[in-house]
């Protein structure tokens, strides 16, 4: 089971339990008070982990409060983020595969956004579902704080061989505006116009196979391609 909790303005945490024994991990919590609400009316389920998709503030502010409110000792994020993740436990590095409870966790590093950006690829009874922090939005992509556009162009090459049907969990509620920039850019596309006029908030989760049809950065088909959809995002004024 996934439990979006909408935090700050437009920021996303998730709450990951396993249906069979009730443990539970907590998706990038910038604050811990909505995430602590959310638990309450969830009831009966076991908090054992933290997974970071990166180390900025606004996925990572609840950290400490959370561990000492619910005894967390398991806080995941990528190895070089080490001193940037407030309580940070474990190193990650791509390919690297955890188990919580029935839940398989595998770790694909995507940075771009950040150098340590990582996406949670979770696999339970034939489904998959990921978290994507803030590398890939539904219908966009993140800045470019501390990678390059090649970086970030792996990063979503990577993504997009997940399976089509993979539920994409991304870290900010920003679909509106992704979607008038993506008409923008591709005013002919009909898989987006048509998504801009049924989608509702909370938008997630989004697919992979979605994600192919209407996510201008998913559709870029080069480096140079990426890079300039990008910059035009950046200086978007629509």
């Amino acid at each position: 089971m996934i439990t979006p909790v909408p935090c700050l303005s437009d920021n996303y945490a998730y709450i990951v339990t396993c249906d069979a024994t009730k443990l539970t991990a907590i998706v990038d919590p910038s604050e811990a008070g909505p995430v602590l609400e959310a638990l309450k009316k969830l009831g009966d389920v076991k908090p054992v982990a933290i997974w970071n998709t990166h180390h900025h503030w606004d996925h990572v502010g609840g950290n400490e409060e959370l561990c000492k409110a619910l005894g967390i000792k398991d806080v995941y994020g990528h190895a070089s983020d080490k001193g940037r993740i407030a309580m940070q436990s474990k190193f990650l590095e791509e390919n690297d595969n955890f188990a919580m409870g029935e839940l398989d966790a595998s770790i694909l590093h995507i940075p771009g956004h950040t150098t340590g950006a990582v996406a949670y690829v979770l696999t339970a009874g034939g489904e998959q579902a990921v978290f994507t922090g803030d590398t890939l939005f539904i219908a966009g992509c993140g800045r470019l704080f501390e990678g390059t556009p090649a970086m970030m162009f792996d990063s979503f090459k990577k993504l997009a061989g997940l399976g089509e049907d993979t539920r994409v969990y991304c870290g900010h509620e920003y679909t509106k505006a992704n979607l008038v920039f993506a008409a923008h850019i591709e005013p002919d596309n009909a898989d987006i116009k048509d998504y801009a006029e049924k989608f509702g908030v909370p938008s997630v989760p989004s697919t992979i196979g979605l994600e192919k049809l209407i996510n201008p950065f998913m559709r870029a088909k080069s480096v140079d391609e990426f890079a300039f959809r990008r910059t035009a995002k950046d200086n978007f004024k629509g």
